[in-house]
């Protein structure tokens, strides 16, 4: 069908659904559903035309008044997990990806800049810290630093410390991402200085079994963290065909939304740290602090966390996003009415 005939034969429709809605909440999901066929059928013969926006901006109107109209005072929680979230996820895919990437490259930086430059690793993380856990090393306790406070109290102060770099990673987020992205740099460059001085020192596999215990959640919290502050950034300055301060707010949203979600993995990631990479740190102390954990523990650990970053982060928003079908319009998609006339 052309798109002049198509637009002539539901044009009046649409004009009624534009400027007369309606209460009732069966007509409105009657009108949704009609609304979706013809913005499936528009997207599939003319994905780049205004009535595409036009369809899209209808349904959309009416979706935030279905969804507002729920009642949502006990499932709102759920859905947020089951749902809501998934698809801001799946939404920003790209975004989540880059930031990977971006941060591994600076690892990469970091543990190229060690080899070259030996004082390299002491100008990232401290001549105090690197002198302490030389130390440690010489004397048989590569990982004493993990024995160096109560439990409970390295639990709070790893927790808070984590909650605050994600945190930053975020906010910085408002200076067009570029603050974001020197979090990013910075923490990449001085991870990769500290896991190239246990490499250096033939340490490299029992660094992985002792601090990749806890690290696989605490650092993939930090990249999703920064993933947070360029949506926030991206928002302002990529609006697409919405208003820049719509777009920008959009952004602000999805990206609390992503930080919310790193509230179980800051907690677990130091729950590991304080309790379960102290106890794997002893079998790397040379007996003077008992066996310590099986080496199975270890990798049983390390291997459920990439399972449930992947699944969380990766397959189960793709998941979501299937089983929805066409996708339902979002504040994300709107285009405005300026640019759909």
């Amino acid at each position: 069908m052309r798109e002049a005939l198509f637009i002539k034969k539901n044009e009046a429709r649409w004009q009624e659904y534009q400027n007369h809605p309606v209460e009732d909440a069966d007509e409105q999901a009657e009108r949704f559903t009609t609304l979706l066929d013809d913005l499936a059928y528009s997207r599939t013969f003319y994905p780049h035309s205004k009535v595409t926006r036009w369809i899209n901006n209808i349904a959309a109107s009416i979706y935030q008044k279905i969804y507002q109209n729920k009642k949502e005072r006990y499932t709102r929680l759920r859905t947020f997990w089951t749902d809501e979230l998934p698809l801001v996820l799946y939404r920003h895919r790209m975004i989540l990806l880059f930031t990977l990437i971006f941060f591994a490259l600076c690892m990469a930086m970091g543990i190229i800049s060690s080899s070259k430059d030996p004082s390299f690793v002491k100008s990232i993380l401290g001549e105090e810290y690197v002198t302490m856990t030389e130390a440690n090393i010489e004397k048989g306790d590569p990982f004493g630093v993990y024995r160096d406070e109560d439990r409970f109290t390295m639990f709070v102060r790893i927790a808070t410390n984590n909650i605050q770099v994600a945190f930053r990673a975020f906010v910085f987020g408002i200076l067009f991402g570029i603050g974001t992205l020197w979090i990013l740099f910075y923490n990449g460059i001085m991870v990769g200085a500290f896991e190239y001085m246990f490499f250096a020192k033939g340490l490299g596999w029992q660094s992985v079994m002792v601090i990749w215990i806890h690290g696989t959640l605490e650092i993939a919290s930090i990249i999703i963290g920064g993933s947070a502050g360029i949506v926030m950034g991206a928002g302002y300055l990529f609006p697409g065909t919405l208003p820049r301060k719509n777009s920008f707010k959009n952004g602000v949203k999805d990206a609390l939304k992503i930080i919310l979600s790193l509230v179980p993995f800051f907690i677990v990631a130091a729950l590991l740290e304080s309790y379960v990479t102290y106890q794997m740190s002893n079998r790397f102390s040379g007996g003077q602090y008992g066996s310590g954990l099986p080496l199975w523990v270890g990798i049983i650990i390390l291997t459920v966390s990439l399972f449930i970053l992947i699944w969380f982060f990766v397959w189960n928003p793709r998941r979501v996003y299937s089983r929805r079908g066409v996708p339902v319009p979002d504040d994300s998609v709107l285009v405005s009415k300026r640019a759909a006339a």
